[in-house]
């Protein structure tokens, strides 16, 4: 099977499985993963082994990198007990406790850790697909314990692995010290990392090398810490949240909007991408098994998917109440909730393609030369245990949810509108010292003070002043839709080409972009569409 032939299928089953998806309101990870099979049974991709480098040196770098940079560093300091708990402890009780499943349905005692160490860690990609509706805290801890438990799972899988293939001698203080190597080392050459890519946007001045150096900094961080040995998920994360912190300060603007445009667009066909190549292994994987030992493989597959789920249930209905009777300080009082409110965290423990990656890297054969009995089953299990998260955590976490009686985050709205007028209020403090410098004629100053202020009016719902700013707006707004139909037209019939139209269509975004800024102060949410602008309004249409 050709590489264009395989890229076009995913590349087509994206878009229309994700279309799909939202048009029935269902889930996506699952319609992705249901047409990735439909392409695995075909005869052209039947025999198509997805290599694990794909996942853990292509796609893994950019999606942990910009999950790091999307993520609330604030929210993970305060829960960071919690997140470490459940990055690293959650991770080796499910690896202990599936390990102890597969031993007695026949595994060997080294293997049967090794595909505990496969399922152990939940995906970020898959946890954000299932937890999007959830309050901004606890996404963050979600996505802050998914980010990090691949670092702990990656290096208890070296460590088991080596013992199941090479046959290596096993000791605690061998293996401690090498968890910690690989945690201090990935934190280290991910500060490092970041540190360089400061110091290098300090000294860009060009847009477009600044986004180069942007797609480069996941792989060039994650490269260095995997050719030492240590934790190249740690070292992205690291970086990526250290420039979340110093990128606003050394980015320009464009060269940030263009970066949040291309990840976003990236890491949207790569989270997709991957959950239709699990799919497209999923055929292979099960005809590998072979029809005798199908039956037992199912079962198999059954209880380890069941353990993963009663295990997470399990730890977080225990540990956190334990802490509690040890841990009384009023600070994490604040911090604690009900059982009912803790339940979507317990339920969403979904598996993805770090796991698939993982268990396809596992080695056939041993040292020897000899078949590792029970690599068919290590491999079947940990696609069936993906497939079981997603299809009965992934489905019902939106009514899970609703039971739960969690909503958006209140605060989050509060501390924009806190942040709007303080920013609006340091404007008004510099604009007479700005206005001499820039010499502005006073009525041209007055009206833009006369607009601030009416901006930063301390009332908490929608501001009820300023009548004509907000029409201003909204009509500065629906002309910008009239002119880029406008130009469209233009471009076909050929009066203008297609360099004219992108270069006045920018300058058009950008007005947009601003306008629309200034309008959400006023409505509080996301706005549609310009009147004029049908482009646009077909393609929200079609999305939604």
């Amino acid at each position: 099977m050709r590489s264009l032939e395989v890229i076009t299928a995913i590349l087509a089953t994206v878009p229309a499985m994700t279309w799909l998806a939202r048009r029935l309101r269902w889930n996506e990870p699952v319609l992705l993963v249901a047409g990735g099979c439909l392409i695995g049974l075909t005869p052209g991709f039947r025999t198509l082994v997805l290599p694990p480098p794909v996942v853990l040196l292509l796609c893994l770098p950019p999606l942990l990198y910009w999950e790091s940079l999307t993520t609330s560093l604030r929210e993970i300091r305060t829960n960071l007990r919690g997140i470490v708990l459940l990055a690293t402890g959650l991770v080796l009780a499910t690896a202990a406790a599936v390990a102890g499943v597969g031993h007695a349905l026949g595994l060997s005692w080294p293997l049967a850790f090794v595909l505990g160490a496969v399922v152990a860690p939940t995906d970020a990609i898959a946890v954000q697909a299932v937890a999007r509706l959830l309050p901004r805290r606890i996404q963050t801890v979600l996505r802050a314990e998914s980010l990090i438990n691949d670092g702990t799972a990656l290096a208890l899988y070296a460590v088991v692995v080596g013992v199941a293939v090479q046959g290596q001698a096993v000791t605690w203080s061998g293996t401690a010290a090498r968890f910690l190597l690989a945690y201090a080392g990935g934190v280290a050459i991910g500060a490092a990392c970041a540190a360089a890519v400061v110091a290098l946007r300090r000294r860009l001045r060009d847009r477009v090398l600044e986004s180069a150096l942007a797609v480069l900094t996941p792989f060039a961080t994650y490269l260095p810490a995997q050719l030492l040995g240590v934790s190249g998920v740690l070292a992205v994360v690291t970086c990526g949240l250290i420039l979340s912190q110093a990128g606003p300060r050394v980015t320009s603007a464009g060269a940030r909007v263009q970066i949040t445009g291309f990840w976003e667009v990236s890491t949207f066909i790569l989270n997709s991408a991957l959950f239709v190549l699990v799919g497209i292994q999923t055929p292979a994987i099960v005809s590998a098994i072979g029809s005798a030992s199908l039956g037992h493989a199912v079962v198999t597959a059954l209880l380890v998917g069941g353990v993963v789920i009663a295990t997470r249930l399990l730890w977080l209905y225990s540990v956190p109440y334990l802490l509690r009777a040890v841990d009384r300080r009023p600070v994490q009082r604040t911090l604690r909730s009900g059982a009912r409110e803790r339940f979507p965290v317990a339920w969403s423990g979904v598996r993805g393609a770090v796991s698939l990656a993982a268990a396809l890297g596992v080695p056939a054969t041993t040292a020897a030369g000899r078949p590792l009995e029970g690599h068919g089953l290590v491999v079947f299990t940990a696609v069936a245990v993906i497939l079981v998260t997603l299809v009965v955590q992934g489905t019902t976490m939106p009514a899970v949810i609703r039971w739960a009686g969690l909503h958006g985050d209140p605060d989050e709205t509060s501390e924009e509108r806190r942040a709007h007028r303080q920013i609006v209020t340091a404007a008004l403090e510099v604009l007479p010292d700005y206005a001499d410098r820039l010499d502005t004629p006073p009525e041209t100053t007055d009206a833009i003070r006369s607009e601030l202020r009416q901006y930063a009016a301390e009332d908490a719902g929608p501001p009820d002043t300023g009548p004509g700013v907000r029409t201003g707006l909204e009509l500065r707004r629906a002309l910008i839709g009239v002119k880029r139909s406008a130009l469209i037209r233009l471009r076909d019939q050929r009066i203008i080409d297609d360099i004219v139209l992108r270069r006045l269509q920018a300058v058009l975004d950008s007005e947009e972009i601003r306008i629309e800024l200034a309008l959400r102060a006023f409505t509080g949410r996301p706005l549609s569409p310009p009147a004029g602008d049908t482009a646009d309004a077909r393609g929200r249409t079609a999305g939604e």
